[in-house]
């Protein structure tokens, strides 16, 4: 028992041993594990189904290979079952001697319909085979061995000629070292001529299933019509025993041909039922993994979002000032002088800076084309009172001077202005939202002197702006 599948309950193929300490064929674990999601060992369902455990799940991975049964099979003794034959031996050599075995039952190779053990082939070949033809060397007559012994042509006997050898002869004869490895189809025995190693023979045995099938129908066909004329010779009488047994063997044979295919099919078609199995559970795999991918966009995604106001959050930090005074360098000047010409963008805000390192946190606005009054004839410069971290501690109203610079970079003449908070206006009381409305100098500087030559208020398109507060 301990030699036999716990699947197939045939003798073990390439054992393979399971954690629970049963045993399959490779291939049938294979398949079990292929076709069944989560699939429980039969032997321990079967033995005791109310302890099953973990180590009764069945998977590839979890199992491995049994070298001391499988040396075990190999070298069990057996015997060939071939009516005649007295061959016996170890397992691992038992396929060998079914590809040799004189008492197995052969067809004729050269497609006569006989039916005949492989050590009285030649016997046929010689005195019974219609199909072993000889050639007439003076009439170049193909002729069956039977009426080649009785054959003369123009007179002259021709039984003094040596016969020709036939086709097939000479091949046997001259098989080469190298075809002496080679094995014939299993369905030769219907009329397949294919030769080869057994790899080959394995590859042609599945790729030509289909031929193999209507060679089969074939001499299924003939065997029918030799039947039917044994009948016609003989009405209401017992076919003769010889040609009875003959036809015993033959029905043997096809038996075992159809046996063979139907297994064959069989196989093929768990094979394909597998596979598109698989497939769908590839697909399955495959739209599980397009969900995983979209899912790790969308979060790479809110991840850049979150670097993007990180790296915002650390520059305004690295800007940020802590004494109260704030120097802002805007870049670019030409193109944002436009952009607020043209209203693509209205003001400016600077990176946020305090008066102190527990104080006040205030921004400056900018506007380069003028706001309110001096919209379109003067640069406006506002200041900005900011919701802050420590507000609660801070005296409100804001009311510490501001003094605005423009610098002129060329340190000659800065333009300077400077303003007290109006205690009344809402511009200076605590914030109650992110920022507080601004306030400051709507004509801060003519936009004629921003852009004059004599200045350098603006130089390689870039300024500068300073707040002091006080």
């Amino acid at each position: 028992q301990k030699y036999l599948c716990s699947n197939c309950n045939n003798i073990l193929k390439k054992a393979l041993q399971t954690l629970c300490g049963h045993r399959y064929c490779s291939a049938c674990l294979a398949w079990i594990v292929r076709n069944n999601k989560n699939a429980i060992c039969q032997k321990c369902q079967e033995e005791d189904p109310d302890t099953l455990s973990e180590e009764s799940l069945l998977a590839e991975e979890r199992a491995f290979g049994d070298a001391a049964i499988n040396k075990e099979i190999s070298e069990l003794k057996v015997h060939c079952v071939t009516l005649g034959c007295s061959w016996s031996g170890i397992m691992k050599d038992f396929e060998e001697h079914q590809s040799l075995c004189d008492y197995a039952l052969i067809p004729c190779h050269t497609g006569c319909g006989h039916v005949v053990m492989r050590r009285k082939l030649a016997e046929h070949l010689e005195n019974g085979c219609a199909n072993n033809v000889t050639l007439c060397q003076q009439c170049q007559r193909s002729l069956p061995g039977t009426e080649h012994q009785e054959h003369s042509c123009e007179g002259s006997l021709c039984k003094e000629q040596k016969p020709v050898e036939t086709e097939t002869a000479p091949k046997e004869k001259s098989l080469s070292p190298s075809s002496a490895n080679k094995d014939g189809c299993r369905f030769s025995e219907v009329g397949c001529s294919f030769w080869g190693s057994k790899e080959k023979l394995k590859e042609h045995e599945k790729s030509a299933m289909g031929a193999h099938m209507l060679l089969l129908l074939q001499h299924m066909k003939q065997l029918e019509g030799t039947l039917c004329c044994a009948a016609r010779a003989a009405p209401g009488a017992t076919p003769q025993a010889g040609l009875n047994l003959k036809l015993e063997n033959k029905l043997l044979v096809f038996e075992n041909i159809v046996a063979v295919l139907n297994k064959e099919v069989e196989s093929s078609s768990m094979e394909i039922l597998a596979f598109r199995r698989q497939s769908e559970l590839d697909q399955n795999i495959i739209r599980g993994l397009e969900l995983k991918v979209a899912e790790l966009q969308r979060c790479l995604a809110q991840k850049d979002v979150g670097l993007s106001r990180l790296h915002k959050s650390l520059l305004c930090s690295e800007q940020a000032s802590h004494d109260g005074t704030f120097l802002w360098k805007i870049t670019e000047v030409g193109r944002k002088l436009q952009d607020s010409v043209t209203g693509r963008t209205v003001g400016l805000y600077s990176p946020a800076f305090y008066t102190a390192k527990y104080g006040y946190k205030v921004c400056l606005r900018v506007y380069l084309n003028g706001d309110g009054t001096g919209k379109g004839t003067h640069m406006s410069l506002f200041f900005v009172v900011m919701k802050g971290d420590y507000d609660a501690l801070l005296p409100w109203p804001f009311r510490h001077k501001v003094t605005f610079m423009l610098l002129d970079q060329n340190n000659r003449e800065h333009v300077i202005d400077a303003f007290r908070p109006d205690l009344t206006s809402a511009s200076f009381q605590r914030p109650l939202h992110d920022m507080n409305v601004a306030s400051g100098c709507p004509m801060f500087l003519p936009l004629a002197k921003l852009q004059s030559p004599r200045y350098a208020y603006v130089k390689e398109d870039t300024l500068f702006l300073k707040c002091i507060i006080e």
